[in-house]
C-alpha cells in the first residue's frame, strides 16, 4: 500500500520558548512515526529564543513552521493549529510531551474498526523533567458508553490527556475546537462533546507521555477558575449522559470537589489554604468534606511530624 492510500494525519506542535528544552524531542517524536502519511505543523507563539533556527535544522518537507506575529495565548495557538491542519485526524502534541514511534499507526488502525469516529485514545504515562516514568495507566475504555466512560474517569480507571488523544479534525472543528470558560479543562470539554456525539476508538496500550512539571497549566491556575471550569465540564458530562444524569452529577461533584481541594492545597499559607478548601467545598455543595481532606492532607502529616520530633527529643534526653 502506498503512502497516498493512507489518510493524511496532522501532528500539531504549539510551542513557546522551548528551543533549549523539550521542543527538539517533540519534533523528533513526530518525525520518527512509523505511520507514513504525515504533516507536522509547528506553531511558534512568537518565541523570543532561537525556536525558528532550531526548527530550521530539521530538513524535512513534512514540517510546516509558522511564527505568530505576536503572542496569541496558549489556547488560541492550540486552535490555530487545528485550523491549519489538513489531516483527517490531528494530534495536538504539546512541546513538552512525547509519543511512541507507533502512536499514529496504532491509533489509525483502531480508527478503522468503527464508523463515525470522533477520537482515538491510548494509555498514558506520566513522566518527570528527565523523562523518568512516575506512573502509567492503560486505556480500558473500549466499548464504554458515555456514562461508563465518565464514571471510569471518576474512579481513576482511565486518564484524560491530550497527548494520548487523536482527534477527528472535522468533528473537532464542528464542536468549536478547544474552548472552556477559563481554558483549563478545554481538552476535557472537547473530549466529552465528541464522546457524546460520535464513536470513540481505543488502544489499550500506553503510547504517549505527559510531562509533569511546575509550569503545567493545571499547577499555576487559580483554584476558583479550576472550580468553575470543573462545573462546566460536569454539566457537559451530565448533558451527554441522558437518563444517567443524576448518577454522573453525584459522582462528579465528589470527584471534582476532591480534585480542586488538591489544587487549593498548593497554596503555601495555611490560612489561605484552609480558606480555599472552604470555598471549593461551597462550589461543589460540600460533596466531599473539606475537614476530612484537610485532616488527611495537612493535619495528620503535621501531627506525625510533631510526634517524630517529640520522640527524637525524648530519645535525646534519655541518652544524657
Amino acid at each position: 500500500m502506498s503512502i497516498n492510500d493512507k489518510p493524511l494525519v496532522t501532528i500539531a506542535i504549539p510551542t513557546y520558548n522551548r528551543a533549549n528544552g523539550f521542543l527538539p524531542q517533540a519534533i523528533e517524536c513526530a518525525l520518527n512515526q512509523t505511520y507514513p502519511n504525515l504533516e507536522i505543523i509547528i506553531s511558534d507563539n512568537h518565541s523570543t529564543d532561537h525556536t525558528e533556527s532550531t526548527v530550521a535544522n530539521y530538513q524535512d518537507k513534512r514540517i510546516k513552521y509558522i511564527k505568530q506575529p505576536q503572542n496569541i495565548g496558549a489556547n488560541n495557538n492550540f486552535n490555530f493549529c487545528f485550523s491549519e491542519a489538513r489531516g483527517e485526524f490531528v494530534l495536538l502534541l504539546l512541546d513538552d510531551d512525547i509519543v511512541d514511534p507507533d502512536f499514529i499507526e496504532v491509533c489509525m488502525d483502531a480508527a478503522k474498526t468503527l464508523d463515525n469516529v470522533g477520537l482515538v485514545r491510548t494509555g498514558t504515562r506520566i513522566i518527570d523533567m528527565e523523562g523518568n516514568i512516575l506512573m502509567q495507566r492503560e486505556n480500558p475504555a473500549s466499548g464504554m458508553s458515555p456514562t461508563e466512560f465518565f464514571l471510569a474517569w471518576f474512579n481513576n480507571d482511565i486518564a484524560l490527556y491530550v497527548c494520548s488523544t487523536l482527534f477527528n479534525t472535522e468533528k473537532l472543528r464542528e464542536i468549536g475546537g478547544f474552548n472552556s470558560r477559563h481554558n483549563l479543562f478545554q481538552d476535557g470539554l472537547a473530549i466529552t462533546k465528541l464522546i457524546a456525539k460520535y464513536n470513540h476508538a481505543n488502544v489499550k496500550e500506553v503510547k504517549a507521555g505527559f510531562r509533569q512539571h511546575d509550569k503545567n497549566m493545571g499547577v499555576i491556575a487559580e483554584y476558583d477558575a479550576w472550580c468553575e471550569d470543573s462545573l462546566d465540564l460536569l454539566k457537559s458530562m451530565c448533558d451527554a449522559s441522558g437518563q444517567d444524569q443524576s448518577i454522573i452529577k453525584s459522582a462528579g461533584m465528589t470527584f471534582f470537589c476532591a480534585m480542586n481541594y488538591t489544587e487549593a492545597a498548593r497554596l503555601a499559607s495555611p490560612l489561605r489554604r484552609f480558606h480555599a478548601y472552604y470555598r471549593v467545598a461551597k462550589y461543589f455543595d460540600f460533596a466531599y468534606s473539606p475537614f476530612k481532606f484537610a485532616y488527611k492532607k495537612d493535619i495528620r502529616p503535621a501531627l506525625r511530624k510533631l510526634k517524630r520530633l517529640l520522640f527524637k527529643k525524648t530519645d535525646t534526653l534519655t541518652t544524657k
